[in-house]
């Protein structure tokens, strides 16, 4: 079997490989320019970025190896919300999550060798009216500083969801049904 690499240091991205069955992969984080142009819609920002991270792990491995790279991304009213630097600017986010919906995109890219294949997940998300009482207490946990939107759906952020539209997995950082689908296509079926 082909040497299987992640490109990405994100622990929910391998926490979700491994729920999957894909097992073995090394993990493999390349300096890649994420740098963007915010005009563009959303979707095409996270596929941009994706593909720059399997390119910049192409050149460092062995070239029938079978790289996943993704990028997430949180929007609100197509505005980008990245990680948090401090609290201010996490209740700040939040504040302007509450009540609101919002989309968490994923681009995803599949590379080995020349075959290269990116494709992008989105999922609208609607917060539940918060207090500020209620958005310094997620505060409080840190759960926030390291997330995009400064929220973990998969952690205490689940009480702040009220519901969501699209993939959950893809809201966590990597969309698993359609990281499935694409790997079909170079030779690795995980439904079989």
């Amino acid at each position: 079997m082909r040497r299987i690499i992640l490109a990405s240091q994100s622990p929910r991205r391998q926490e979700l490989l491994h729920r999957i069955g894909l097992e073995p992969f090394d993990i493999l984080v390349p300096q890649a320019d994420e740098s963007y142009d915010p005009a563009l819609p959303p979707q095409e920002i996270v596929a941009a970025i994706s593909a720059k991270k399997a390119s910049a792990a192409a050149v460092l491995c062995e070239s029938d190896a079978l790289i996943i790279a993704a990028d997430t991304m949180v929007f609100l009213d197509d505005k980008r919300l990245g990680k948090p630097r401090d609290e201010a600017e996490a209740f700040a986010m939040l504040s302007a999550l509450t009540g609101r919906e919002h989309l968490v995109c994923t681009g995803v890219t599949a590379r080995c060798g020349k075959q290269v294949w990116t494709e992008v997940e989105s999922t609208a998300v609607r917060f539940a009216p918060l207090t500020s009482a209620q958005i310094r207490w997620y505060i409080s946990t840190g759960e926030c500083m390291d997330k995009a939107g400064a929220y973990g759906i998969q952690g205490r952020g689940a009480l702040l969801v009220e519901s969501i539209r699209g993939d959950y997995f893809n809201v966590m950082g990597l969309p698993v049904r359609r990281l499935s689908r694409m790997l079909t296509a170079f030779g690795v079926d995980l439904l079989a």
